[in-house]
């Protein structure tokens, strides 16, 4: 009670005046009213809306205040109808918002400006009325109306966050998801290969699936569970447009992530014309950092949950094309690229090609300790299991190993700490490399520059 008391007390203070400077030295002191502030921040109010408890606040604040999980009025303290989002709730005060105006034109010589008339959120009416028709469109096969209402959809969940997700939030994915498998599959029932009216509003709703991730089981399930869809989005990745490829390489990014919907993606009979070749494209001639993560994180799920598919990816040259990009690449391609390659020695045919190649042994060496916690432990598998299978085929992959300063790094490695299943690949490694020491060492010093341990 009393600390209600001090609050409130607080509020009518800081409501009492408003101080604004105008040009020169001169102060005017301008009373606001207080029913045009929000109850919450204390501001002139920009979008008035009214709960069920019949208080007004300024849109941006109850929301804010809803979004942290409160489900009461903040003034009233009584609960508010809706369970999920409040939305529902919202009622916009159009009474309020217009005096607001009027109050703020009747002071413009003051310094005050007028609010602008706020946009009408996007309400789970229209919503539903957008994603019905896009449904009706796409069984009746009316392109040019599919189209229509997904730029509209677009457009809305440009405008603000809160229009977002108010789409997503009404299942949007599984519907778009749907169409997109409904379009597909009349497409390449035809006999051409891709309609052009079909091929501009699958562009459109893998445009919108991109704004939604991440994607619900239902909108995955059409994606992965049809083989139209799946060809559908094949052929983009082999001939859309950048765009296109980038979200379709996003789109595959999610379903294999997911142990469910992967394995429906791997008793598919055509899926190194579907997935492995674009995928593997994407990663030799690159169109964006984004469709390259996406490649490499897909890939990845693919050889762990799959493991005759690393030697596939081996022998199409993949290991050369990691290790060559890893030589300059962000933090996240290079976390992302040495897992695939981790992943990829696994095989036999992974290993050999890793053996061969002359960066292996510098490039996994200097991205220990300088890149992240992550990278670093992918870089250390991939030395242990490199070390643990003996000798390469063109040299002794021991020294090569120990003359880029592996040794040195893995004992500094193991006084700033990691993990535990790192630390025990870590001292096994030592323990190899100490026999060879005496044979060949160099410390690449450069490596050390900089180092920022964490005691």
């Amino acid at each position: 009670m009393i600390s209600t008391w001090r609050t409130k007390r607080a509020m009518r203070r800081a409501m009492k005046k408003k101080t604004i400077t105008l040009g020169g030295n001169e102060n005017v002191e301008l009373s606001i009213p207080a029913h045009f502030r929000c109850p919450i921040s204390l501001d002139l109010m920009k979008d008035p809306v009214t709960l069920s408890t019949g208080i007004t606040y300024d849109r941006e604040s109850i929301e804010a205040w809803i979004d942290a999980a409160n489900r009461t009025c903040p003034v009233t303290n009584q609960p508010l109808r809706s369970s999920s989002t409040g939305q529902d709730e919202l009622i916009p005060n159009h009474t309020i918002r217009r005096m607001i105006q009027d109050w703020c034109v009747d002071n413009r010589s003051n310094g005050i400006e007028r609010i602008p008339t706020p946009r009408i959120p996007l309400s789970t009416v229209v919503v539903l009325e957008m994603l019905s028709g896009i449904t009706e469109a796409a069984r009746q096969g009316d392109h040019n109306e599919c189209r229509e209402l997904l730029g509209k959809m677009k457009n809305s969940m440009k405008e603000n966050e809160r229009n977002k997700r108010s789409v997503v939030g009404n299942g949007a994915a599984g519907v778009l998801a749907a169409a997109f498998d409904v379009f597909a599959t009349n497409s390449f029932s035809s006999s051409s290969p891709l309609l052009e009216n079909s091929k501009l509003v699958l562009e459109e709703i893998l445009a919108l699936l991109s704004l939604m991730l991440p994607l619900d089981s239902l909108s995955k399930s059409y994606l992965s569970s049809s083989q139209h869809s799946l060809r559908c989005m094949a052929w983009f990745l082999k001939c859309g447009d950048i765009p296109a490829r980038r979200n379709v390489a996003l789109a595959i990014k999610e379903l294999c992530s997911d142990p469910q919907h992967i394995n429906t993606i791997m008793n598919n009979e055509f899926l190194e014309e579907l997935l492995i070749d674009p995928l593997f494209n994407l990663i030799k001639n690159p169109i964006c950092p984004t469709s390259t993560k996406a490649s490499l994180m897909s890939i990845y799920y693919l050889m762990s949950s799959k493991h005759d598919l690393r030697s596939r990816f081996a022998k199409r040259g993949m290991v050369a094309l990691i290790l060559e990009m890893l030589v300059d690449s962000d933090k996240s391609v290079c976390e992302k690229g040495l897992g695939v390659f981790d992943e990829m020695i696994k095989c036999e045919e992974g290993i050999e090609l890793a053996y061969k190649n002359a960066l292996t042994a510098p490039v996994l060496v200097k991205k220990l300790l300088r890149v992240s916690d992550l990278a670093t432990e992918f870089a250390v598998s991939a030395l242990w299991r490199l070390c643990k299978n003996g000798k390469s085929i063109d040299g002794d992959v021991f020294v090569e190993v120990l003359q880029v300063g592996a040794f040195q790094k893995l004992l500094l490695l193991l006084q700033v700490g990691c993990g535990e299943k790192t630390k025990d690949k870590a001292t096994e490694l030592l323990k190899i490399l100490n026999l060879h020491r005496s044979r060949a060492e160099c410390i690449d010093s450069v490596d050390f520059k900089d180092l920022k341990r964490p005691f």
